[in-house]
């Protein structure tokens, strides 16, 4: 059994202190590989001696028991798996593939997104009275994404559902103070293009973020935001939730008001809901 199996199995019923040990070994095993039971007691605020147990805990003599084989997992990510991924048929070479697609695609969308169409859009998020996302299948989770980030700073968006007569209904009634945002990754949805043009043709402020820019959705978008055209459906998914995030990012900054100790209010409201009624 690894020292990840063995933490995880444990987890659920440790105490806070080893709890707090256990999703650092998980989370950041490279740096704790190079880190003596001292350093690592100091980066969590906790005592030496909680590492030690907490290693005896796992069935370790010892954290340097412990650490020898997060360092082979360390030696296994740099050295082991990139000689394995060298063939090219096999787990391992089509995985290093997909992360080269994936990497490649991401460096293209972050030199070409045009940051004055995304600031464009940031404004006009800050003055829309309504937000109704039009998204196509592929893009619903981005979708959900953006709306889940834009409701935690205040913002009034929602998501359209995706028929025909719900989107007519939608542009119905929209109007000139609304922004219709239209997420299309595949093309696979041409009647949102329609519903922009629409929503265009009545005034209403329209933009699209889209995985290439020869979609239709763009066509009819005052503001575009365009990742850089892939073949593969998933990376074009992978690539405009790039560009939310990117979006996401910009807005905390621009709206910082808006956002400020929201996090910390929803962490304390769901500790309240958690707890037993009298």
């Amino acid at each position: 059994m690894t020292y990840e199996e063995r933490i995880r199995r444990e987890r659920p019923n440790m105490s806070k202190s080893f709890a707090k040990l256990a999703d650092f070994l998980l989370d950041s095993y490279v740096e704790a590989a190079f880190m003596t039971a001292s350093e690592l007691a100091h980066a969590l605020n906790l005592d030496a001696a909680t590492v030690v147990r907490f290693s005896q805990h796992l069935g370790y003599s010892g954290f340097p028991k412990l650490q020898r084989e997060i360092r082979q997992r360390v030696k296994e990510d740099l050295l082991i798996r990139p000689q394995k991924a060298e063939v090219i048929e096999s787990v391992d070479g089509i995985v290093s593939q997909a992360m080269s697609e994936v990497s490649v695609a991401l460096d293209q969308t972050r030199i070409s997104v045009d940051t004055e169409s995304l600031s464009d859009l940031v404004e006009k998020l800050g003055m829309a009275r309504r937000i109704t996302i039009l998204a196509e299948g592929p893009a619903q989770a981005t979708a959900y994404n953006l709306v889940l980030f834009l409701e935690q700073g205040g913002f009034p968006i929602y998501i359209a559902r995706a028929g025909i007569a719900d989107l007519a209904r939608t542009v119905h009634i929209s109007t000139t103070q609304d922004l219709l945002i239209a997420l299309e990754v595949a093309g696979q949805a041409p009647y949102i293009a329609r519903a922009l043009d629409e929503a265009q043709k009545k005034g209403i402020p329209t933009a699209a973020i889209v995985g290439s820019a020869s979609l239709a959705s763009a066509r009819y978008a005052d503001t575009v935001l365009a990742a850089q055209a892939h073949p593969s459906i998933g990376v074009g998914i992978i690539s405009i939730e790039t560009i939310v995030y990117a979006l996401s990012q910009v807005l905390r900054w621009r709206f910082a008001d808006r956002f400020a100790g929201t996090e910390q209010s929803i962490s304390e409201l769901s500790s309240r809901i958690q707890q037993p009624i009298d």
